[in-house]
């Protein structure tokens, strides 16, 4: 093996890393999305208060300092966390944040004939949400999700600066070590490239499969 395959599978090491982050993330950020989206949307003032204060604030301030809080600040509560568990938290509060608006948005487009249909067929509020209303806002819901989990996915070198070893800090120490800076910036930025279109090509899939039959129900 020589030096640069050595290098190369370090890179590689740091891939996984990040391919780690990003679905653990994404799948904190769609619970808490669905969470707050819908709690914007409920008829208890104090979880329609909660949810927006969370969105808001998650929204308006830097990741950075977020990743900061919740590694180095949130220990000083009793709450240590290792680097990746800090990394998957603080990625997935903050799409979660955007996510949430999305959800939001997509129930509150579904045509109020839908709802009228639930109402004729004497279905409960919670009945009408998970039968109907869901299913025909998840499809729209999609897209952004999608470059929802490509920003997430770009969000983690990140997670550099607490020195876990994703793509970043990986690239970082060849650089480092090697003094080059075109093989391991140039490699990196492919791999979150290819890593972007799989995530981009899965979504399209499954907003196409889970679109077909839904086009003469959704106005």
């Amino acid at each position: 093996m020589t030096d640069w395959e050595g290098y190369l599978g370090l890179i590689l090491q740091g891939a996984w890393v990040t391919i780690e982050l990003t679905v653990l993330g994404c799948a904190l950020a769609l619970v808490v999305a669905f969470l707050a989206g819908l709690g914007r949307l409920s008829s208890n003032l104090a979880v329609r208060a909660l949810a927006t204060t969370y969105v808001e604030f998650f929204r308006g301030t830097s990741i950075f300092v977020q990743l900061f809080w919740v590694y180095f600040v949130l220990p000083l509560a009793g709450f240590e966390l290792s680097p990746l568990q800090a990394g998957v938290l603080a990625l997935g509060l903050n799409v979660g944040a955007y996510g949430a608006e999305v959800v939001r948005g997509a129930v509150q487009s579904i045509g109020r004939e839908q709802r009228e249909a639930c109402v004729a067929l004497n279905l409960t509020k919670r009945q009408s949400l998970w039968h109907v209303i869901l299913p025909q806002a998840f499809v729209l819901m999609l897209p952004t999700f999608g470059n929802n989990a490509i920003e997430l996915l770009k969000a983690t070198a990140v997670v550099s600066l607490i020195s876990l070893a994703d793509l970043t800090f990986q690239a970082q120490i060849v650089r480092a070590q090697t003094g080059s800076t075109a093989f391991p910036f140039l490699t990196i930025l492919v791999i979150y490239f290819v890593l972007a279109v799989l995530i981009s090509t899965g979504v399209r899939a499954l907003e196409r499969r889970l679109a077909r039959g839904l086009d003469g129900v959704r106005s």
